[in-house]
Protein backbone atom coordinates (compact mmCIF):
# COMPACT_ATOMS: atom_id res chain seq x y z
CA UNK A 1 0.00 0.00 0.00
CA UNK A 2 1.57 3.50 -0.68
CA UNK A 3 1.69 6.31 1.92
CA UNK A 4 0.01 9.61 1.59
CA UNK A 5 2.52 12.77 2.15
CA UNK A 6 1.62 13.07 5.63
CA UNK A 7 1.07 10.69 8.47
CA UNK A 8 0.07 12.31 11.99
CA UNK A 9 1.72 11.11 15.61
CA UNK A 10 -0.55 11.82 18.75
CA UNK A 11 1.98 12.92 21.94
CA UNK A 12 1.30 13.63 25.09
CA UNK A 13 2.71 17.45 25.48
CA UNK A 14 5.10 16.22 29.12
CA UNK A 15 5.98 13.29 26.40
CA UNK A 16 7.34 15.17 23.22
CA UNK A 17 8.50 18.11 24.65
CA UNK A 18 11.77 17.15 25.88
CA UNK A 19 12.45 16.04 21.80
CA UNK A 20 11.75 19.54 20.50
CA UNK A 21 15.61 20.49 19.32
CA UNK A 22 16.50 17.15 20.14
CA UNK A 23 17.34 15.23 16.59
CA UNK A 24 14.75 12.62 16.90
CA UNK A 25 11.52 11.43 19.52
CA UNK A 26 11.42 8.39 20.60
CA UNK A 27 7.41 8.45 21.17
CA UNK A 28 4.92 7.15 23.67
CA UNK A 29 5.01 4.81 26.96
CA UNK A 30 2.72 2.91 24.19
CA UNK A 31 5.44 2.67 21.58
CA UNK A 32 7.75 1.80 23.39
CA UNK A 33 5.74 -1.56 24.77
CA UNK A 34 4.84 -2.23 21.38
CA UNK A 35 8.13 -1.91 19.70
CA UNK A 36 7.42 0.91 17.09
CA UNK A 37 5.83 4.16 16.57
CA UNK A 38 2.18 4.38 15.76
CA UNK A 39 1.21 6.50 13.39
CA UNK A 40 -2.27 7.27 11.80
CA UNK A 41 -3.28 9.25 8.45
CA UNK A 42 -5.41 11.86 8.49
CA UNK A 43 -8.77 9.58 7.61
CA UNK A 44 -8.09 7.34 10.43
CA UNK A 45 -7.02 10.40 12.91
CA UNK A 46 -10.65 11.57 14.45
CA UNK A 47 -10.86 7.88 15.14
CA UNK A 48 -7.68 7.29 16.86
CA UNK A 49 -8.56 10.27 19.28
CA UNK A 50 -11.73 9.07 20.20
CA UNK A 51 -10.78 5.83 20.71
CA UNK A 52 -7.57 6.12 22.58
CA UNK A 53 -7.50 10.32 23.75
CA UNK A 54 -11.08 11.39 24.89
CA UNK A 55 -10.61 13.94 27.59
CA UNK A 56 -7.37 14.77 27.00
CA UNK A 57 -6.44 18.34 26.69
CA UNK A 58 -2.49 17.81 26.79
CA UNK A 59 -1.70 16.72 23.41
CA UNK A 60 0.40 17.58 20.52
CA UNK A 61 -0.56 16.49 17.36
CA UNK A 62 2.36 15.74 14.92
CA UNK A 63 2.62 16.13 11.08
CA UNK A 64 4.72 13.68 9.54
CA UNK A 65 6.21 13.82 6.14
CA UNK A 66 6.04 9.87 5.21
CA UNK A 67 8.58 9.84 2.77
CA UNK A 68 10.77 10.65 5.01
CA UNK A 69 10.76 7.15 7.08
CA UNK A 70 11.38 5.50 3.58
CA UNK A 71 11.20 1.36 4.19
CA UNK A 72 10.73 1.49 7.95
CA UNK A 73 7.51 2.52 7.73
CA UNK A 74 4.94 -0.93 7.26
CA UNK A 75 1.28 -0.72 6.98
CA UNK A 76 0.04 -3.43 8.98
CA UNK A 77 -3.77 -4.60 10.11
CA UNK A 78 -4.71 -3.41 13.63
CA UNK A 79 -8.21 -2.13 14.67
CA UNK A 80 -10.83 -4.21 12.83
CA UNK A 81 -8.62 -4.63 10.52
CA UNK A 82 -7.86 -1.30 9.09
CA UNK A 83 -4.18 -0.74 7.67
CA UNK A 84 -2.02 1.89 10.02
CA UNK A 85 1.35 2.92 9.41
CA UNK A 86 4.08 1.72 12.33
CA UNK A 87 7.86 2.75 11.91
CA UNK A 88 10.08 -0.08 13.55
CA UNK A 89 13.66 1.37 12.44
CA UNK A 90 14.24 3.28 15.39
CA UNK A 91 12.78 6.98 16.99
CA UNK A 92 11.02 9.56 14.89
CA UNK A 93 13.62 11.76 12.85
CA UNK A 94 12.61 15.49 14.16
CA UNK A 95 13.70 16.48 10.49
CA UNK A 96 10.78 14.18 9.34
CA UNK A 97 8.14 16.87 11.28
CA UNK A 98 6.73 19.06 8.99
CA UNK A 99 4.39 21.37 11.72
CA UNK A 100 3.40 20.14 15.04
CA UNK A 101 -0.22 21.74 16.59
CA UNK A 102 -2.15 21.77 20.36
CA UNK A 103 -4.55 19.31 20.47
CA UNK A 104 -7.55 18.50 22.92
CA UNK A 105 -9.90 15.94 22.85
CA UNK A 106 -13.43 15.94 24.63
CA UNK A 107 -14.59 13.45 27.29
CA UNK A 108 -16.90 12.39 24.18
CA UNK A 109 -14.32 12.04 21.74
CA UNK A 110 -14.86 14.78 19.98
CA UNK A 111 -12.05 17.05 18.37
CA UNK A 112 -11.41 20.04 15.83
CA UNK A 113 -8.25 18.86 14.06
CA UNK A 114 -6.28 21.91 12.72
CA UNK A 115 -7.12 22.59 9.02
CA UNK A 116 -3.85 21.48 7.55
CA UNK A 117 -4.70 17.88 8.16
CA UNK A 118 -4.49 16.29 4.87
Amino acid sequence: MSTTDFIYKIAIETAFAPARGAPSFAGMLVDAMDGYLHFSSAAQLAKTLRLHFAGQSDLVLLAVRSADLGDALIWEASRGGALFLHLYDGPLPSSAIAWEAPLSVAADGSCVLPEAVR
